[in-house]
């Protein structure tokens, strides 16, 4: 008997990394937990088709939407971990999430293996330019004057732009109308048609709107000007010191992938990372190209979960 689990110990063994070294031989799938036109889904469309032709098999991306990122989540943490179901990560979806929902159907941190972060998206300020103020400040004093009036929509409760929002509120003594849609996509749908007023959306989403004067920008929420729109200030200078809010995306898989198979998927990512006509598409709508070590990203997540709890905190945000 213990030469039987010996020998069956040393196949195991051997199995492992040959598995790994043929990886990959069959369709690979990546949830996105968001609705598909936003802003993930800009990103993460070019870098699937970018690794399909590195991989030399199939990147689909799939669509899960609801819960801002938890059930998507949950589905591809509950899927074998083989290295063919992969999934969107966020700050919103995961150190957010934990930060506004005290059960969680899973752990960011224990049930999650960080590939790595493939961009990072900066949040702005924009309005419908029928509402009558053209800078930060001028909007600030509209709400004051106008307080509980001023609708704003977010993709959803504990998304990026919810906190941007609930932060600004917090740090201007202002009060809005929050109104979360179900997606990034129909926020912004609707603030084009009007039905809402402002929006802390992606750079990534907003700039082609902003170009086509349908939308006016008034800031953006980091600490120094975007590149990709020099001449728009950010909120910071306008008048609110130190607000600053992004979104870092990345691709993780699920726990106890083998680590030959996250160390090859991290390979192709950081490939497709440095390829110009990916950066260069990513930069020129404000959003900053990233590659990362599987460390890395673990890093980001780690180091993000008690900083939003406290943001989370301070300025009231809970789910509903």
């Amino acid at each position: 008997m213990q030469s039987f689990r010996a020998v069956l110990l040393l196949f195991a063994v051997i199995a492992l990394p040959v598995s790994a070294q043929g990886y990959p031989v069959k369709t690979i799938r990546i949830i996105s937990p968001f609705p598909a036109g936003g802003p993930a889904d800009a990103m993460l469309r070019p870098l699937a088709q970018k690794m399909t032709e590195g991989l030399k098999v199939q990147c689909i991306v799939d669509n899960r939407p609801g819960a801002n990122g938890i059930i998507g989540t949950e589905l591809a943490v509950r899927s074998p971990p083989d290295g063919y179901t992969l999934v969107v990560g966020s700050t919103s979806s995961l150190p957010m999430n934990a930060a506004i929902y005290p059960k969680l159907p899973f752990d960011p941190l224990r049930d999650l293996a960080p590939i790595s972060a493939f961009g990072y998206s900066v949040q702005m300020l924009t309005v419908h330019p029928s509402l009558p103020v053209g800078t930060v400040k001028d909007f600030i004093a509209l709400a004051r004057a106008r307080p509980g009036e001023i609708s704003v929509a977010s993709p959803g409760i504990g998304s990026a732009p919810h906190f941007a929002l609930e932060m600004f509120s917090a740090m201007t003594g202002t009060k809005v109308l929050h109104v979360p849609y179900k997606g990034g996509g129909p926020a912004l749908a609707e603030q084009l048609a009007g039905q809402v007023i402002a929006y802390f959306g992606s750079m990534q989403s907003a700039m082609p709107q902003i170009q086509a004067k349908r939308l006016r920008a008034l800031g953006v929420a980091a600490l120094k000007r975007s590149p990709a729109a020099p001449d728009i200030p950010t909120i910071a200078e306008s008048g609110v010191p130190g607000f600053e809010v992004g979104g870092v995306f990345g691709l993780l898989a699920p726990a106890k992938t083998p680590r030959e198979i996250i160390v090859r998927l991290n390979a192709e990512i950081v490939r497709v990372v440095a390829l110009p006509e990916f950066s260069g598409g990513l930069k020129a709508v404000g959003t900053d190209p990233m590659g990362t070590t599987p460390e890395e990203f673990a890093d980001i997540i780690r180091n993000d979960m008690p900083k939003w709890a406290k943001v989370a905190r301070d300025a009231n945000i809970r789910a509903e």
